[in-house]
């Protein structure tokens, strides 16, 4: 499996494990908000937003060192009323997630931070309110013929 896709799946994982307020959903893939049921707030979806990457070192053989950036949106949707506190309350919690372990679980494969970056308040009419929460994960590996 690629390292990108392992990052993915430790987010969804650590993000399902938030308890207050436990997302009723948590996917990468995407969902109609308006077509969610009462009892799947809050909700969660990741989307890959954009990677970069550059060379870090490069051999005489070929074998370099790449380093990279991969960011993540993050949307986060609450229904009900006192939308502002819901919302501040999950954004917390999904910081104070993502900060328990900013290696993800993979710094043996290369993570070497996750950090939330940006966080934008997405205009919605009552009862539901949404956030995005731009998540960065950085990470190098090698690249290239040993």
């Amino acid at each position: 499996m690629s390292l990108r896709e392992d990052i993915s799946n430790y987010i969804v994982l650590a993000l399902k494990e938030i308890e207050d307020p436990r997302p009723n959903l948590v996917s990468r893939d995407p969902f109609e908000v308006d077509k969610l049921a009462i009892s799947q707030f809050p909700a969660l979806l990741l989307t890959f937003a954009i990677e970069n990457r550059e060379t870090a070192t490069m051999g005489n053989t070929g074998v370099g060192r790449r380093m990279g950036t991969i960011e993540y949106d993050l949307r986060g949707f609450v229904r009900g009323t006192e939308l502002d506190t819901l919302r501040n309350v999950l954004i917390e919690a999904v910081e104070e997630k993502l900060e328990q372990d900013r290696y993800l679980g993979l710094k043996s494969q290369g993570v070497t931070d996750c950090q939330v970056t940006e966080i934008e308040v997405i205009p919605r009419l009552q009862p539901l309110a949404e956030v995005r929460i731009r998540l960065v994960v950085s990470y190098n590996y090698l690249r290239g013929n040993t």
